[in-house]
């Protein structure tokens, strides 16, 4: 399938490369160019248009709701390069209403629109273990599901809605900034009390088997926060996020409202580009061990 591929960070990166490496003729836009021709296999163009003209779609994997719009709607963008009966994949952490937005300006121009956002960290983008959740109509799930599987290792459809998948992926991301933010709370209490964080986070692997816990368990107790899978600032946005697809639904999540403030705690301590299981120095600070 020919594939445009826009967004080559820690996460697109990875990606891109599963795509050529499954067979996929890619076409591959970055800003920063020379990520792009760091990798074998595919061609770069010189704007996100350019590079889906003969596609018969693009994946996008940028950081926010702002770098979304400026590919897609921007000079020489998605929209206007796109062919008609083409679709736009969409693989990032953006708000519901972009989502929606992007679906009725795709149909508009005959397009199509797909959300198909991926959990896991750059190691998982690299080794194809992403866990993908996709939405929109299911003809189109189906024609580009090998897509899916040749990034992740599942994938779970949320409903006949692109938005939708979006929702799975910020609560997704909220649960785990908790994970992570009573990791933070749990290791300061074990710290005063003189127990060994690593003893403890044996203790909780016993009881939750997860590479969540396990993964950012260790990364806390060792305190190893740089250099960052997922940077804290983006952490703040997506939980932003969560309470903004949360007030959309009427549906209160007051957890989520603290650990907005303590991510906005954080970054007030110069803690945005460490990783977001940094997050644990604000219940450090809070216990007067930092």
């Amino acid at each position: 399938m020919k594939i445009a591929f826009i967004g080559l960070g820690k996460m697109g990166s990875g990606m891109a490369r599963n795509l050529i490496q499954a067979g996929h003729e890619i076409t591959l836009f970055n800003r920063t160019i020379d990520k792009a021709r760091a990798i074998e296999g595919a061609r770069v163009a010189d704007s996100p248009g350019e590079a889906c003209r003969d596609a018969e779609a693009a994946i996008t994997m940028v950081a926010d709701d702002s770098a979304l719009e400026a590919v897609v709607f921007g000079a020489n963008g998605i929209a206007a390069g796109l062919k008609p009966g083409a679709t736009h994949i969409s693989s990032s952490t953006i708000s519901t209403a972009l989502a929606r937005r992007l679906t009725v300006e795709h149909e508009n121009r005959k397009q199509g629109y797909l959300t198909a956002t991926v959990f896991g960290r750059p190691t998982a983008a690299d080794s194809k273990e992403l866990v993908v959740a996709a939405g929109g109509p299911q003809e189109l799930i189906d024609r580009y599901m090998p897509v899916f599987e040749a990034m992740g290792r599942a994938t779970f459809i949320a409903g006949s809605e692109a938005w939708q998948a979006n929702a799975v992926k910020l609560c997704g991301n909220f649960m785990i900034a908790t994970v992570i933010e009573t990791f933070g709370e749990a290791f300061a209490t074990m710290r005063k009390a003189g127990v060994d964080p690593h003893l403890f986070l044996e203790v909780v692997n016993s009881l939750f088997r997860s590479p969540v816990y396990a993964g950012y368990g260790s990364m806390m107790a060792d305190e190893k926060f740089s250099p960052a899978g997922f940077a804290l600032k983006l952490g703040l946005k997506d939980v932003r996020l969560a309470l903004a697809l949360a007030e959309e639904c009427a549906s209160p999540m007051p957890i989520a409202s603290v650990v907005r403030d303590h991510f906005v705690d954080a970054i007030a301590h110069g803690q945005g580009e460490l990783d977001w299981s940094s997050l644990s120095r604000v219940s450090a600070r809070n216990a007067g061990i930092i």
